[in-house]
């Protein structure tokens, strides 16, 4: 049976008639949503015939019909694959850019601002990652004097993020300490690779320090081997939602996970990405995670995701993600947002 243009019609009207009324949908309903242009046996007809591709579900025998995974997978890909039909709203974008706007340009702050803000615009959770690169490493550390019995370690990546670790330290610390670990660890682990850092030279190193010192030693590594971040915010904006709230603590384990929270939300290409949550590992029926790369310069990039319910307004969220991450890449850059066209 194909798929025609008014087939493809129907299926559209009802994933917007159910993200809006979160019941199944009725014939009646449908020819006033196509202001009476198709009689209700026609639409019968065309409802019956989607769900006999599987495109539709029938939660009883007499209610409408509802999107089923299927449908809502062929539903995304036409829609994400087709040229945008309804641009941006002119006060959406005003929103973002005033949002970057007052953000920190410090990577890592960036991406807990940018996450915050896209979760209040949308409704949804969202995610972001700290930009990454193949090549990312600590380009400086600075050591910092806390007290007498601890010192910061401050570590500078060559994409301009700081990452900090506190280690505790024995018989005290000085200023002279703090200089003399600064420069060894300039010397010895900066623009190391996490996977080049070889166990013998950190042995060596905390032997060279003494015991005393060689925490210090041991939360440079640390923040060597540190990974991509990523950012949730927003999960109770999913607890509000009933289709998937059941879900949300399978989900917030996973966001526990940095690396694994990241391999979850990574978009295929520098293209939208809707993911089903049938098509996650564990399943999270309800769920879809819409996800865009976002660029920031110098080889870097990083992932943007609003996270929601299946029912979420595709139309409007889309153009307000790919606009959104546009943004964020010209912010992780240190460009001001009055500078993009």
């Amino acid at each position: 049976m194909p798929m025609d243009a008014r087939k493809q019609r129907i299926l559209e009207a009802i994933v917007a008639l159910y993200g809006t009324e979160g019941t199944p949908i009725g014939s009646s309903l449908l020819a006033s949503y196509f202001d009476m242009a198709f009689s209700s046996a026609t639409l019968r007809n065309e409802m019956a015939a989607l769900t006999r591709l599987g495109l539709l579900e029938q939660p009883h025998t007499s209610a409408g019909r509802v999107p089923s995974p299927r449908g809502y997978r062929y539903y995304l890909d036409t829609l994400i694959a087709a040229p945008a039909a309804e641009p941006l709203p002119e006060s959406d974008r005003r929103r973002i850019d005033a949002c970057f706007a007052a953000m920190d340009a410090e990577p890592e702050k960036l991406a807990q601002s940018a996450a915050r803000a896209l979760a209040e615009l949308t409704g949804c959770a969202a995610a972001v990652t700290t930009p990454q690169a193949p090549d990312l490493c600590i380009a400086h550390f600075e050591v910092v004097q806390v007290g007498l019995c601890a010192a910061a370690v401050l570590a500078v990546t060559n994409a301009g993020g700081v990452r900090t670790r506190v280690a505790r330290v024995d018989g005290g610390f000085s200023a002279a300490d703090a200089a003399a670990l600064a420069r060894l660890l300039n010397q010895e682990l900066a623009f190391i690779a996490p996977q080049d850092v070889d166990p013998q030279r950190i042995a060596h190193l905390t032997a060279s320090v003494g015991s005393g010192l060689a925490p210090v030693v041991l939360a440079a590594q640390a923040l060597v081997a540190t990974g991509p971040q990523t950012v949730l915010e927003g999960p109770q904006n999913l607890a509000r939602m009933p289709d998937v709230r059941h879900d949300l603590a399978a989900l917030l384990e996973v966001f526990s996970d940095p690396r694994a929270a990241a391999a979850l939300i990574e978009p295929e290409g520098d293209s939208v990405t809707a993911t089903l949550g049938e098509d996650i590992d564990p399943p999270m029926p309800g769920l879809c995670i819409v996800s865009k790369r976002y660029l920031a310069g110098g080889g870097l990039r990083g992932t943007v995701a609003v996270i929601g319910s299946n029912r979420m307004p595709y139309r409007r969220l889309i153009p307000i993600l790919e606009y959104f991450a546009a943004q964020l890449g010209q912010s992780m850059t240190g460009n001001k947002q009055e500078d993009t066209p």
